[in-house]
């Protein structure tokens, strides 16, 4: 091998990226969305997932109890490990994202906010917001996004390329 290849990464491995960043994300993003609206709004976790439930069950979400909840939960990791497998794709095209975590893992993450706050929920069965986000909200989404969404999956993809045999 020679010094210049020294520290350059093999193509990321999906499954490895997709699961182990999407799983990161979602955890880290999850606990971040129950802490902020449980102290900041006082919504218990339950109608959280739910409300995220309701983007695919409308209002009727919210009188599903447990179930509806625990679908919010799951469409909640669905949509984290979308977000990696997305990364994942865009590693393949453009190896500098895997390359460089710490960049590309935040803008990373700014662009998931952007998809998702403004395609994915308005085309959503989701109730339209009747008050304007304030701006503590607009920072936790911001941060949660970018260091609990973008960095960990970026990471995960980093370490998947490292890991990979190299051919």
């Amino acid at each position: 091998m020679s010094s210049q290849n020294i520290g350059l990464a093999a193509r990321p491995r999906a499954l490895e990226t997709i699961l182990l960043g999407g799983a990161i994300a979602g955890v880290l993003d999850g606990f971040d969305a129950v802490a902020y609206y449980g102290l900041a709004m006082d919504v218990p976790a339950k109608l959280l997932f739910q409300h995220i439930a309701s983007g695919v069950l409308g209002g009727a979400s919210f009188g599903g109890g447990w179930p509806t909840a625990l679908l919010g939960l799951a469409l909640h990791f669905t949509i984290a490990f979308g977000a990696a497998a997305a990364f994942y794709g865009l590693c393949l095209a453009l190896p500098a994202m895997c390359e460089k975590p710490f960049i590309y893992g935040p803008v990373f993450g700014i662009g998931v906010y952007l998809v998702m706050h403004y395609l994915v929920v308005p085309m959503s069965r989701v109730a339209p917001r009747t008050v304007p986000v304030s701006a503590a909200e607009l920072i936790d989404q911001l941060f949660s996004h970018t260091i609990f969404v973008g960095l960990p999956i970026a990471l995960a993809a980093r370490h998947s390329s490292r890991t990979a045999p190299h051919h």
